[in-house]
């Protein structure tokens, strides 16, 4: 399908994908203090299945899984647990990490799924998106000039909390791998509801829903926002990319992180009880905008995506 070339319409609703995403760290950072990573994962998903699922089911677009062959099955279950994994994962990594950092490093997902593609898929990597990855790893060494020492010990939590998230961006990596053979059966929607429905019977052993009750009155427009945030930012990303060219919509989103570290900055000054501000130096700084540039560089040098893949931990 062509873009219809509306590209102020296009760049707003990626704008407004990029900020929710942008904002979405802060937020479930602020929730780790008084819920764990599994039942805020679980209130997510939970009512992502149940918006999308009910939309579908009046669209008469609901999956039947009888559509699948059992190796079609067996490909669901990996993409199941490929996102899922990288929800919880995030979280947990989240739990050790500043959101500035937990961002910063997920933008490797989307280089780990180029690479991917490249291995599995024999696709081709252009010399663009060589550069952009390179640029992002020199971001990254600059980010975290200030930390080699906390990294190259081997151990603390804040080690485990950047290797955790690497791990979470590997894992949407493979689920994002995976739904290329599934679109073969099913549109992005209806991939998505099935993951979403799973997760909920997955990770419900693994919840407390007392926690719900803790919550006060931000906290729990916190949980709404971290649980409509997916719906909405998708939505925008999935109508942006009628408007616009893929290429530009991803090299857009690539801002997310900025807009973390304008949320954090903003949210610590004004709300200090629920963000503790980010202390960066110079390269530090220089880094960030370098691992944004390397993303949109990539992103830029892409070949043209016919059907939205969920961004990592959305």
């Amino acid at each position: 399908m062509q873009p219809t070339g509306r590209w102020q319409l296009g760049l707003s609703l990626a704008s407004l994908t990029a900020l929710m995403w942008g904002l979405l760290p802060v937020a479930l950072k602020a929730l780790l203090d008084k819920m764990d990573p599994y039942t805020i994962t679980w209130y997510r998903f939970l009512v992502a299945a149940t918006i999308l699922g009910g939309f579908l089911a009046r669209k008469r677009r609901f999956p039947a899984l009888s559509r699948l062959s059992w190796r079609g099955r067996s490909l669901l279950i990996i993409a199941i647990l490929g996102l899922v994994g990288n929800y919880l994962l995030y979280l947990v990594g989240l739990n050790w990490v500043t959101p500035a950092t937990s961002q910063m490093v997920i933008q490797l997902a989307p280089m780990f799924l180029l690479l991917g593609g490249l291995v599995f898929f024999h696709e081709s990597f252009q010399r663009g998106q060589w550069a952009g990855f390179v640029v992002l790893i020199a971001g990254l060494v600059l980010f975290f000039n200030d930390r080699f020492g906390d990294l190259a010990s081997g151990g603390g939590t804040y080690y485990a909390g950047v290797v955790i998230t690497i791990v979470a961006a590997v894992s949407w990596a493979a689920y994002a791998l995976i739904q290329k053979q599934l679109l073969r059966v099913y549109d992005s929607e209806q991939i998505l509801v099935l993951i979403y429905a799973a997760a909920v019977v997955l990770i419900l052993p693994l919840i407390s829903v007392r926690q719900l009750l803790l919550l006060n009155r931000v906290q729990l427009g916190l949980l709404l926002f971290c649980c409509l945030n997916t719906l909405v930012a998708y939505g925008a990303f999935a109508e942006a990319l009628v408007h616009w060219d893929a290429s530009r919509v991803s090299a857009v989103l690539a801002i997310a992180p900025l807009f973390t570290l304008l949320a954090i900055w903003a949210v610590s000054r004004w709300f200090p009880d629920y963000a503790v501000p980010e202390h960066l130096d110079f390269l530090s700084v220089i880094g960030a905008f370098l691992v944004v540039a390397g993303s949109m560089a990539a992103a830029l040098a892409r070949r043209r995506i016919r059907t939205p893949v969920p961004r990592p931990m959305e």
